[in-house]
């Protein structure tokens, strides 16, 4: 084994904390491990705290299945200024005073509620997106213009806490929480919501409260994360969010990444979400799938209760592709 390879390929969510980056998560796991391969699926603020899938070893494959999920946020919006990077972590730039609709929580309500659709959303200059190679962010610490592209967005649920003012910064604060579509900042929501009310907004805190079909109750702290190690691991199976077959009895062209012939998996669906406790998807949590396989379909395969590989399914030649093979299979727990 290479310097730096743990044997190990898992995913485990981590309950990141504020003041850390994804990136110092991601060499903290890298560390537990003892495993250089460590990828995040999703960045989060240094600000901000809650859900940050990481995955291990081989399980970094997965990256690019987990990303495009959408995620749920509980954000606390403070109004009364604008600021450098849409959050309390940076300098004021516009100042103002909350009008009186603000401190109406069924105003509050309905507002917050009518966001529910399609946007057009034009992300912060305060982050990691790529301009002409180079990260919004660095160019924006440099003392010049981000050009960004806007880009459409989805609220796909919105709801309302409460309402209250922060007597330390003597600002009003929406408690709310969102469900979006991938791509969303919520960062540059806060600051539309204010400029449509006509009062300057930030984000003073903001806990992601689930990435796809991971959520909350699953992540750990970091400290716990050392202690559990291995245990700490959840469900890939369930994490994906995908229909699935048991492949041991074609397991030699499963881990091969040979195509099979669509009789020799019959897939299943999960009927509850995965914990860390209670995810093996062959302890009665399952149900044969009723449903053909459709054209274009990705599912994953299990061999020997571990995820081995994700194959998509061809229409047109009745067989099953191999997508992606894991060579260490990912671990379930």
């Amino acid at each position: 084994m290479k310097r730096g390879q743990s044997g190990l390929s898992l995913l485990v969510a981590v309950n990141k904390p504020s003041g850390m980056s994804s990136h110092d998560v991601v060499n903290r796991c890298r560390r537990i491990f003892g495993e250089r391969r460590v990828g995040h699926t999703g960045t989060l603020d240094p600000l901000a705290t809650g859900v940050l899938p990481i995955c291990v070893g081989p399980a970094t494959r997965l990256d690019k299945y987990l990303t495009g999920h959408d995620k749920r946020y509980r954000v606390r919006i403070a109004f009364g200024c604008e600021t450098t990077t849409d959050d309390s972590a940076g300098e004021p730039t516009v100042i103002g005073e909350a009008s009186p609709p603000l401190f109406d929580e069924s105003y509050a309500r309905s507002f917050v509620k009518s966001l529910i659709g399609e946007h057009e959303q034009l992300p912060p200059a305060y982050s990691a997106i790529k301009v002409n190679g180079k990260k919004a962010y660095e160019i924006a610490r440099g003392g010049n213009e981000v050009k960004l592209d806007f880009r459409t967005i989805r609220i796909l649920d919105a709801r309302m806490h409460g309402i209250f003012f922060d007597g330390e910064t003597g600002q009003l604060v929406w408690d709310a929480e969102f469900e979006v579509s991938k791509g969303t900042y919520i960062r540059s929501l806060a600051r539309d919501i204010g400029r449509i009310v006509g009062t300057p907004a930030h984000v003073s805190s903001l806990e992601r409260l689930a990435s796809g079909c991971i959520t909350a109750e699953q992540a750990v702290s970091l400290q716990t994360l050392e202690s559990l190690g291995v245990d700490a691991a959840i469900d890939p199976v369930a994490a994906l969010g995908l229909r699935f077959a048991f492949g041991d009895d074609c397991e030699r062209f499963v881990s091969s990444g040979n195509a099979l012939r669509v009789d020799q998996l019959n897939l299943n669906e999960q009927l509850a979400p995965g914990g860390r406790q209670d995810h093996c998807a062959c302890m009665g949590k399952t149900v044969a799938s009723s449903r053909p396989a459709e054209n274009g379909e990705l599912v994953s395969v299990v061999v020997k209760n571990r995820l081995q590989s994700l194959y998509r399914f061809d229409a047109k030649r009745l067989q099953w592709r191999s997508e992606c093979v894991f060579a260490t299979p990912v671990f379930r727990g």
